[in-house]
């Protein structure tokens, strides 16, 4: 990635500020080292810059690369069937105890090659980077034995050696119950769960840990057990939590000091205040609500109250979030859970970044981030969570490839 100023653009740098998205008109970034060097007003650039090679980006819009942080890209199969079965008015629990949800895609999963697991996952990860994602959370959960839960793990990271983006690997075994462990939840634990968390920390698969408190999987005090564990591997922890019912996992990942708790469509408005103490980010996802037809909406106007940060991802899944599309996540996030179009944009940029680990890194223009910048054929941020499909990218800037 060549050293380059880049001048005549809006750039919407997503630094918390008085000005809505950090917008600057008029507006220059300077990219040295793969990073940030400095971003502003175009006739401000520094005279140290003087000599740095320059491009016009002809007044279109600039904004961090997106994250989707919460995803299940790797899988086998659809459950289209399933689809057509709520459409008649089964549940989704009501599918999950009748032998198919999670479980039935285990299913595929396990049965089909690497080969194709890889090529199916490729579509849904080129379908977000055509949409200026630079940063992809990619979880297990749809294999439930150690082996297979390394394999999803390992197929995660060869995907990022296939594409243009960072991916970040997430440890999901507690994520159902297979079929020779019904009944058995909490020997699934001690059997799958926690031995394959330590054999795949110590092979450097696992970035995070998380599972799926709810009355259909895993208890509170089953997933604590494991966070106990990650938290002795220095592996920080996030957790599916109050999707369907009121389970107390927030607080369990408030607790843990975990990175982020996610869906929270029950979480209770008096557990807000301790959550937001831990300093997670609370990540909604739309897609899942709008596929489900919930309509408990997740608690926004508290978790505005409490300056919880709220992070937005697609929530890609075969079963409850068919959705590969960040723009259409952000879009449902404002019609559906009633957000702003500058909530969203920063709920899958700053955000998404936190929830993470990567604020550091990503999720904002700024002086010391890394260069993955999305340049956009549009006018205004607002834009991007106003236009429903389609996508307006033009092109993306990037130390792994410019595209």
């Amino acid at each position: 990635m060549q050293n380059m100023i880049y001048t005549n653009c809006s750039v919407a740098t997503m630094v918390k500020g008085d000005e809505p998205y950090g917008l600057l008109d008029n507006a220059a970034i300077v990219v040295s080292n793969e990073r940030v060097a400095w971003v502003g007003k175009s006739d401000d650039i520094p005279v140290e810059f003087t000599g740095i090679e320059r491009e016009d980006l002809d007044g279109k819009l600039v904004t961090p690369a997106l994250i989707d942080c919460h995803t299940h890209l790797v899988f086998g199969g659809t459950r289209a069937q399933e689809f057509e079965a709520r459409l008649k008015g089964a549940s989704y629990q009501e599918i999950a105890r009748s032998g198919g949800g999670i479980v039935s895609t285990v299913i595929a999963t396990r049965s089909a090659t690497d080969e194709q697991l890889i090529e199916q996952s490729l579509k849904r990860l080129d379908d977000l980077i055509n949409e200026g994602v630079a940063v992809v959370e990619v979880k297990s959960g749809y294999g439930l034995t150690i082996e297979d839960e390394l394999r999803m793990l390992r197929i995660a990271r060869k995907l990022a050696t296939l594409r243009p983006v960072k991916v970040m690997t997430t440890w999901l075994a507690a994520h159902a119950i297979p079929p020779e462990y019904l009944a058995r939840a909490d020997q699934y634990i001690d059997e799958v769960a926690i031995p394959g968390l330590r054999k795949g920390a110590a092979q450097g698969l696992i970035d995070a840990v998380d599972g799926f408190c709810e009355d259909i999987a895993f208890s509170a005090a089953q997933i604590e057990r494991l966070f106990v564990v990650a938290k002795s591997l220095n592996i920080p922890v996030k957790l599916h939590a109050e999707q369907l019912t009121d389970q107390k996992g927030a607080l369990l990942a408030a607790k843990y000091k975990g990175l982020s708790a996610d869906h929270l469509e029950y979480l209770a408005e008096t557990d807000i205040q301790e959550f937001a103490a831990s300093g997670a980010v609370a990540v909604l996802l739309p897609g899942a609500f709008y596929t489900l037809r919930e309509t408990k909406l997740p608690p926004i106007d508290c978790l505005r109250k409490y300056n919880v940060d709220i992070a937005i991802a697609s929530d890609c899944n075969p079963g409850s979030s068919p959705l590969s599309s960040i723009l259409t996540a952000m879009n449902m996030a404002c019609k559906e859970f009633l957000m702003t179009p500058e909530e969203a944009l920063t709920g899958v940029t700053r955000s998404a970044a936190k929830a993470l680990n990567l604020a550091d890194d990503y999720g904002v223009v700024a002086a010391g981030a890394i260069a993955e910048l999305a340049i956009w054929d549009l006018k205004h941020p607002a834009e991007l969570a106003y236009w429903i499909g389609g996508s307006r990218l033009n092109k993306r800037i990037s130390p792994l490839v410019n595209i």
